[in-house]
């Protein structure tokens, strides 16, 4: 299931803070692109965070490399996949909590998305990188704002086929954290990240806090109104 877009969620303001995000990790990621393969595995290790030494050896400055974190990228895939997520659904959550509590959202999402998974995995000694434990708080944010959301989704058939749909973003991103679940679940006790690998329980903490944020947010501002299609 692969987001295009959403449907009836019009922004009332230009969302500068999500394009400007998406644009400094791009910027970021080419930089990236000019370093050789060894000196930009040891910039990962110098700029980002990394498990084992922040439980092993702890220095308050070590919380740098946790924002840094978040606008590195292991390659295109892994930065597009990321960008599309933020550029769909950034936007309208921006749009609500406006440009401070919207960086608040994101950068406290990452920063709790990354403890997690230190938390989870404190002797896996490869650094952590990406922006998807910001854009999952990102996520759980949207799905209290606009459940109803309608969004087109392309739906895989034989790996060749996709077949858009439209669904509510309750059922579109809920699928999504229960995937994140699952196979966080399952990865708990196999040595799957010594190498490398996908923090799901990063994501799980992102999205856990971005709803969290969004409810307690909104018992002191009305939630958005949104349109729904006939």
């Amino acid at each position: 299931m692969i987001p295009l877009g959403t449907v009836n969620n019009p922004t009332r303001h230009k969302p500068y803070l999500t394009y400007g995000l998406i644009l400094v990790n791009i910027l970021v990621f080419i930089w990236e692109l000019t370093l050789p393969p060894q000196e930009l595995a040891r910039a990962f290790y110098e700029l980002a965070i990394v498990p084992c030494q922040f439980t092993q050896s702890f220095a308050p400055e070590q919380f740098v490399d946790f924002f840094r974190s978040m606008f590195l990228h292991a390659g295109w895939a892994h930065l597009a996949g990321n960008m599309v997520y933020l550029w769909i659904f950034g936007t309208n959550v921006e749009d609500y909590f406006r440009r401070r509590a919207f960086l608040l959202l994101y950068f406290a999402g990452g920063l709790v998305a990354a403890l997690v998974h230190t938390v989870l995995y404190p002797n896996v000694c490869v650094p952590l990188i990406g922006a998807s434990g910001a854009i999952s708080a990102v996520l759980g944010a949207y799905i209290i704002l606009y459940p109803g959301t309608q969004v087109r989704v392309g739906l895989i058939f034989l790996r060749f086929f996709m077949l858009p749909v439209r669904m509510p973003a309750l059922v579109v991103l809920g699928f999504w954290f229960i995937i994140q679940v699952f196979n966080g679940v399952l990865s708990l006790g196999v040595d799957t990240l010594a190498s490398g690998g996908v923090a799901f329980f990063a994501h799980v903490g992102g999205f856990v806090f971005g709803m969290l944020f969004a409810f307690i947010y909104t018992l002191f501002r009305p939630a958005p109104r949104v349109d729904t299609l006939a």
